[in-house]
């Protein structure tokens, strides 16, 4: 690795912060290194060419989405025993964070638009 390192920043709730950092705690990471650690684990789930294939990432058989689901349920569990509901609970709470932020993103973008009179959100015409 390079010593020429550069900043990113992103922006998240403050309670997704607050379990990233009781995380990268109880690993005894900062939490940048923590959060440096889960994209490059997190992008081993993305489809690569067959071409570029390495040993670390996931077979032919692997989904993307089920290695990502997989990994949260694995985060999730990592704090701890959960019942079924309080798993589902978790990860749908992750998935409305997420759904939030890119409808937030496109409507930023002029992408997508709340229509009141529709009752939803809507595409906005090119």
């Amino acid at each position: 690795m390079s010593d020429d390192r550069r900043s990113v920043k992103t922006y998240v709730p403050a309670e997704q912060k607050d379990r990233w950092q009781a995380h990268a705690d109880e690993l005894d990471m900062s939490q940048s290194e923590f959060v440096r650690t889960m994209v490059q684990a997190g992008r081993r789930g993305f489809s690569l060419p067959e071409s570029s294939r390495t040993a670390e990432t996931p077979s032919a058989d692997e989904t993307p989405r089920s290695h990502d689901l997989e990994a949260q349920v694995e985060r999730v569990l990592a704090e701890g025993v959960h019942s079924w509901e309080e798993l589902v609970d978790a990860l749908l709470g992750d998935f409305e964070d997420q759904l939030e932020d890119t409808l937030d993103a496109l409507q930023d973008r002029n992408r997508v638009r709340y229509n009141g009179r529709r009752g939803g959100y809507a595409l906005v015409d090119e």
